[in-house]
């Protein structure tokens, strides 16, 4: 019990500190009578997701959720929304290809009991977090890759087809012009979408889904189908999701370190900081620094959240009953032009 009650107060300590992104009201002490722990409401249930395209999402999975769905279905059907609409550029179909004209595909998705499954390289099959969900359904494993989730998907029933649009088509013909290979994320606020949910009976659950690096080599994967990486949660702690260049998050176990950080008592968002400054410091004499950007989302089991990212631009959708669907800006350490 005394470590239950460490954990509370350390906990309560991290969130007085809390930026004004945090969307938590505070909280509430009172003695039981019975344990002698102290106790505090939890905010439930609340969905965040990652970039613009998150709000649509959030808006179909907070729907699903009040219809009676479970919370990986919820996330399933939120997630399906940016990864069928073509001016999402960097997720699904209309998501820019590698650099042999090829969308390639990452997905998973984790439910409260740790289950997981996860696709990468997948090609031909416009909702990958369908596919990831499968995998956590009918297979004993967590991750299939390439043909081999493709086989798995058409065996589950899913159609082949062409994901490449014509205007990703177009923008890919332009950059073999000069075949430079060098990641712009978030200046069109077009990256990986990550989501975070606390359902109703306060258990959590999380999915990522992304078309990947535009003109990455091909065959190249990366964080976001890689549970601890992209995507990481304890349900007796939190959850995170990241998002940005996936080989930095990789590097560093970024997800499921912010988890840990709020196992041992921080906030999400002072756990969200912490990591990304760690990735800043392996990172600020690297040849990625140039256009490096990451940013993490994380969600704690009291309802308290936090976005924080690397530079500047990084921004998240929230939804809960207090206030219902908006997009929030998250700090961070530097802007662009440093």
């Amino acid at each position: 019990m005394s470590n239950r009650r460490d954990f509370i107060k350390k906990a309560a300590l991290g969130a007085a500190a809390v930026s004004s992104v945090i969307g938590f009201s505070g909280f509430a002490e009172k003695e039981d009578e019975k344990e002698g722990a102290l106790e505090f409401p939890s905010k439930k249930p609340i969905v965040i997701s990652t970039w613009n395209h998150g709000l649509p999402a959030n808006q179909e999975t907070w729907k699903q959720l009040k219809a009676g769905k479970s919370a990986l279905d919820a996330i399933e059907a939120g997630m399906k929304i940016p990864e069928a609409d073509p001016t999402v550029r960097s997720v699904g179909y209309g998501g820019y290809p590698d650099r042999e004209g090829k969308v390639t595909l990452d997905a998973c998705i984790m439910d409260h009991n740790s289950n997981c499954g996860s696709v990468c390289f997948l090609q031909g099959i416009k909702h990958p977090i369908s596919v990831a969900k499968r995998v956590l359904e009918n297979t004993p494993h967590v991750m299939l890759a390439g043909q081999g989730a493709l086989q798995f998907a058409l065996s589950e029933g899913f159609k082949e087809e062409n994901l490449l649009t014509p205007e990703s088509e177009k923008d890919w013909k332009k950059w073999l012009e000069d075949s430079k290979y060098k990641p712009v994320i978030n200046i069109e606020n077009h990256d990986t979408i990550s989501m975070l949910m606390l359902d109703q009976d306060g258990n959590l659950a999380g999915g990522c889904t992304t078309s990947g690096a535009a003109w990455k080599m091909h065959g190249r994967v990366g964080d976001s189908p890689i549970i601890g990486a992209g995507l990481f949660l304890d349900n007796e702690v939190g959850a995170a999701a990241a998002t940005g260049l996936g080989e930095a998050v990789i590097r560093t176990a970024g997800s499921a370190m912010v988890v840990e950080l709020m196992r041992q008592g921080k906030s999400p968002y002072d756990a969200c900081k912490e990591i990304t400054e760690r990735i800043y410091n392996k990172h600020k004499n690297h040849k990625d620094m140039e256009y490096l950007q990451v940013g993490f989302i994380a969600l704690n089991k009291n309802g308290e959240y936090a976005g924080y990212s690397l530079r500047s631009g990084f921004n998240f959708a929230v939804s809960d009953d207090e206030k219902g669907h908006r997009m929030e800006d998250a700090k961070f350490k530097m802007s662009w032009d440093k």
